[in-house]
């Protein structure tokens, strides 16, 4: 996982609620072996419509995801993220996550920024209005801001997930930062215990 200060850039603006994972990624798309190429299945049912926010180029080279409210609710599965990431997302404001797929963002390194209902709104009209309008998500600060139409808030952030991104530790990053007393418990280990 890279670590992750600032991101910083334009938005896409999806004005839906109750966003499920299987509308981010159907689960036609779980089969692939591969952990790459994500980004196609990216709600692939709804880019079927010509006018879905997705396939407009006025937003094609957006990094931040702007959602409505219980974004990635249902089912389990990082796939939704690694779409979402494969896609060129860095970050995805809503003013509710579900918290499994908040949970696979941490994880995964995808920035899950939950904001006030009103600022949501104010940020996902300023979006729509101009598509060019810069956002900066501070992850050290705990801000996320769009300072050409005055647009500030914070966000919440455990401390242990914050330090994550900043350092870019995943679950195998966290594990390595304890291998002196990992190799130190291992020569003190009774040989007659299982290994592996």
């Amino acid at each position: 996982m890279k670590a992750v200060q600032i991101v910083s850039g334009t938005a896409l603006p999806l004005d839906r609620a109750d966003v499920d994972t299987d509308q981010i990624i159907p689960s036609d798309w779980l089969k692939r072996v591969e952990r790459t190429g994500f980004e196609k299945g990216l709600f692939s049912e709804w880019r079927d419509d010509r006018d879905f926010v997705l396939n407009q180029e006025q937003y094609a080279k957006a990094n931040i995801l702007v959602a409505g409210i219980n974004f990635g609710t249902g089912s389990s599965r990082e796939h939704a993220v690694w779409a979402i990431q494969q896609y060129g997302f860095e970050a995805v404001v809503s003013p509710r996550f579900a918290d499994i797929f908040r949970n696979n963002c941490t994880k995964n390194g995808l920035v899950p920024v939950t904001v006030s209902s009103e600022f949501n709104a104010a940020l996902m009209q300023a979006v729509q209005d101009d598509p060019t309008l810069e956002i900066t998500i501070d992850v050290e600060r705990l801000t996320v801001e769009a300072p050409a139409v005055g647009l500030e808030s914070s966000f919440p952030m455990e401390s242990g997930t914050q330090q994550r991104f900043l350092e870019g530790l995943d679950d195998i990053g966290l594990t390595m930062r304890h291998l002196p007393e990992i190799e130190a418990y291992e020569t003190k280990r009774p040989a007659w215990t299982p290994t592996g």
